[in-house]
């Protein structure tokens, strides 16, 4: 078994979609970054990566290469995937938790989920996503930005 922890924040920006899990949030503001920004799939990726001893999202996918310009991270997570079943691994638990002030996220949940375990290929039954605030304190507090954390345990097929 191996275990990997993943971290992911960006600020939020008027003029952007909001993209979390691979859904489409309404919200006035979305998150800054190369590709769509989505901090949930970008700390799964991290997560698995870390596991395996493959580095980072960044090393696979810099934000220098045209190529990942607006990408759905559902995309870079599905690369991760293949990393992950190359390597002849496979989740084993995966839990998530998104720090955002607003907006609420908890009716999105379930179809984070749907995505995530689709593109892992995993049953959503190993797949944990929750959501929380950063009770107004901070940058995240302040409505400035939303991160991610995820911790993944693999196992080998």
């Amino acid at each position: 078994m191996k275990v990997g922890i993943g971290y992911d924040i960006h600020r939020l920006v008027t003029g952007r979609k909001l993209v979390l899990g691979g859904v489409e949030i309404p919200f006035e503001k979305g998150l800054f970054g190369h590709s769509d920004a989505d901090v949930l799939a970008h700390s799964i990726c991290d997560a698995i990566l870390g596991a395996l001893g493959k580095g980072d999202i960044g090393l696979h996918f810099p934000d220098t290469d045209p190529k990942y310009k607006d990408i759905s991270s559902l995309i870079l997570l599905g690369k991760v995937s293949e990393i992950m079943t190359e390597a002849n691994f496979q989740v084993n638990n995966l839990d998530s938790i998104i720090i955002a002030q607003s907006p609420r996220l908890l009716s999105y949940i379930e179809e984070m989920k749907k995505n995530v375990s689709g593109v892992l290929n995993s049953s959503r039954e190993v797949i944990n996503i929750k959501a929380t605030t950063n009770e107004g304190l901070g940058l995240i507090g302040q409505g400035e930005g939303i991160a991610a954390y995820t911790i993944v345990s693999l196992t080998e097929l």
